[in-house]
C-alpha cells in the first residue's frame, strides 16, 4: 500500500472547497492560491490549480477578469459567483458533517 498516494488523494478530495474558500474572500490570481495553499501545508502545483479553476469557471462558480501587472503580462484574478458561493456553502456543510463522523470514528476504540 503506497501512504503518499493515500495522502494526495485525501487532499485532491478538498481541493475544490479550498479553492472556492479562498477565491471567496478576495479576487485572486492562480500564484495567489497556489501561495496560500502553501501555507496551509497544502501543496498545489499548477498542473493541479489551472484545470480545476478551468473546470470551477465552467460549471459557472468562478468568473475572471484581466488585469494589467506591472512586472509583466496582463494576470487573470478569479472571482467567485454568486452560484460559487451556494455551491462552497454547501461544500461546507458537507466537509463539516465528514469530519465530525470520521472524528467519531476515530475516536472510537
Amino acid at each position: 500500500m503506497d501512504i503518499e498516494n493515500s495522502k494526495a488523494q485525501m487532499k485532491k478530495g478538498v481541493l475544490e472547497l479550498c479553492i472556492l474558500s479562498i477565491i471567496s474572500k478576495n479576487d485572486a490570481y492562480a500564484s495567489d492560491i497556489i501561495e496560500y495553499m502553501r501555507n496551509a501545508d497544502l501543496l498545489i502545483v499548477e498542473g493541479t490549480l489551472y484545470p480545476l479553476l478551468t473546470r470551477l469557471k465552467n460549471d459557472g462558480l468562478l468568473t475572471y477578469r484581466w488585469e494589467e501587472s506591472k512586472s509583466g503580462p496582463p494576470r487573470k484574478y478569479y472571482t467567485i459567483t454568486p452560484l460559487g458561493r451556494d455551491f462552497l456553502h454547501e461544500l461546507q456543510g458537507s466537509w463539516n458533517e465528514l469530519l465530525a463522523s470520521v472524528s467519531i470514528v476515530l475516536q472510537n476504540k
